[in-house]
């Protein structure tokens, strides 16, 4: 009850501010209001609470309003029949809480221009849609529009699995997706033609109202920038690319110097210890060392080596499936190499974020059920790390015969902890020599196979040289700070607004407005 009632405060306290700064900048903005507009969309980052994106987008919008930009805000108002965060997936049929997120919708965008859609059903698209089977949907196009598949990585997200249930509920909620992607389209497609913006930038550019908005921009030759959560606490990441892929351009001649070499130390040994937050969740109050029992296992065996998985129904996952068409199918093959060397234990360790306590973002298809399904927890040369174990990851890596992922950041970590790094599905360092990324499934088991019988894997000295070069520039170029107005708010994941002057939202005193307003304007690279 407690928690409860500094929840409450916090939200009344910040929505307060909301008020209170939308007004201060709608007085102090000037717009060109001959000027090609810019766009903003976010539908998927909130409801009735301030997260962490959802605020990234206010306050650049507010910061290039300041600096003389038009902006437009496209803003539902119930315009879609089931959004993505309002789903309930032990209820799929339950109506999203559209009062409270149009509410918050009505005080962040007090005093701006905007754009507000509402929900009409399309009867012809309804119809079209009616009995068709998962994989027609999937496969599902209208008036040119792929919009089975633009819903489809939203649809996963918001039941938390990879693999879809072919039953009445997820097959309502495919089809509440399509009709409501199609309303959200065809109200954007309005907007592109009456404005015929410079921008368009929206949030993520993955869940479906975002997802169709962005096809559509770039369907005209506009410009699109989508933006994330960044690694450094209260940071973001805006991109002409898809946002969560984390696309970098670093210059080739980039090279640290003694000074970044220390920052990046002193952050990497924070992180060591589990002192980092993301996407403001702290997932380790308490590393653990690996244990007497752990320990005793590992010394019967030959070598030992982790394998470090991933959240199957994470946005991150659509631009990793290069190798195998998704991670349990890279875990099939993990399966086929342990029991092929029972001479060598394999640590598999579950994703701290699999499981999300107190939360509906738990995993409804997690490598616990995949370890339970395949009987890999029965293997002698198998142990499984669960999501909610403290137990240090760091600490496996250190006493790693070689490292094993599918495209979580921990891969980039261990290679600059000089352990070989075998990956198998693309991430944000993988356009990089910074770890071992076989060109096909079937390579990837041959460099395994190599790997596991020999007596030492060689870590190249250029991947660590160049993991420390991509990790900084991710961490200090490309994360854009917002910590001087957000505060970590008690709720999970949320943010409130800290107390700050509008001068300090204008780009010549915002390293982050400053970036977003070079970007969007110029088209350079979104760096501090």
């Amino acid at each position: 009850m407690f928690k409860r009632i500094v929840s409450k405060f916090q939200s009344w306290k910040t929505n307060r501010r909301i008020a209170r700064l939308a007004r201060g900048v709608a007085r102090h903005a000037d717009p060109d209001s001959g000027a090609r507009p810019v766009i903003f969309f976010n539908a998927s980052a909130r409801l009735g609470h301030l997260s962490q994106n959802a605020a990234f987008s206010l306050l650049a919008s507010w910061g290039l309003r300041l600096a003389g930009l038009r902006i437009i805000h496209f803003v539902c108002n119930r315009g879609m029949s089931r959004c993505v965060l309002g789903t309930n997936p032990d209820n799929p049929a339950q109506p999203p809480p559209c009062a409270a997120c149009v509410a918050q919708s009505e005080r962040v965008f007090a005093g701006a221009e905007a754009r507000w859609f509402s929900y009409q059903e399309d009867p012809g698209l309804a119809r079209a849609l009616e009995g068709l089977a998962l994989s027609d949907l999937s496969k599902f196009t209208h008036a040119g529009w792929p919009l089975g598949e633009l819903v489809l990585p939203g649809l996963r997200w918001a039941l938390r699995r990879h693999h879809l249930l072919d039953d009445e509920p997820t097959r309502f909620l495919y089809r509440q997706h399509i009709l409501s992607a199609f309303n959200v389209g065809k109200e954007f497609e309005k907007l592109l033609e009456e404005t015929t913006p410079q921008v368009v930038v929206l949030f993520n550019g993955i869940m479906y109202p975002e997802a169709v908005a962005r096809w559509l921009a770039r369907q005209r030759g506009l410009r699109t920038v989508t933006h994330e959560v960044a690694l450094l606490p209260l940071s973001a990441f805006f991109t002409e690319g898809q946002a969560t892929a984390y696309p970098m351009d670093i210059p080739a001649d980039f090279q640290l110097n003694p000074t970044q070499n220390q920052q990046l130390d002193a952050y990497l040994q924070e992180r060591f210890q589990g002192q980092f937050t993301m996407a403001g969740i702290r997932f380790w109050p308490d590393m653990q060392d690996l244990g007497t029992d752990l320990l005793e296992k590992i010394s019967k065996f030959r070598k030992v080596v982790p394998v470090f998985t991933n959240v199957i129904f994470d946005t991150s996952q659509i631009h990793a499936n290069t190798l195998f068409p998704h991670m349990f199918a890279w875990l099939d093959q993990v399966l086929e190499l342990i029991r092929a060397h029972p001479d060598i234990l394999f640590v598999i360790r579950a994703h701290p974020d699999e499981i999300r306590p107190g939360t509906r973002k738990q995993s409804r298809e997690s490598v616990q059920g995949w370890v339970q399904a395949r009987g890999v927890d029965k293997l002698a040369n198998a142990v499984f790390v669960e999501s909610g174990s403290y137990l240090s990851s760091y600490a496996l890596i250190q006493r790693a015969h070689f490292v094993t992922v599918y495209n979580s950041s921990i891969g980039l970590e261990a290679s600059i902890l000089n352990k070989p790094v075998l990956c198998a599905g693309a991430a944000r360092y993988t356009p990089y020599q910074t770890v071992f990324y076989p060109g096909s499934a079937a390579e990837y088991t041959r460099v395994a196979r190599e790997f596991l019988g020999a007596e030492k894997v060689d870590q190249p000295a250029e991947f660590v040289t160049e993991a420390r070069r991509v990790l900084y520039f991710q961490l200090f170029r490309t994360a854009l700070p917002f910590g001087d107005y957000l505060l970590a708010h008690s709720r999970m994941g949320y943010v409130e607004l800290k107390s700050f002057p509008i001068e300090s939202l204008h780009p010549q005193h915002s390293p982050a407005i400053q970036a977003i307003q070079a970007g969007v304007v110029n088209g350079d690279p979104f760096l501090v």
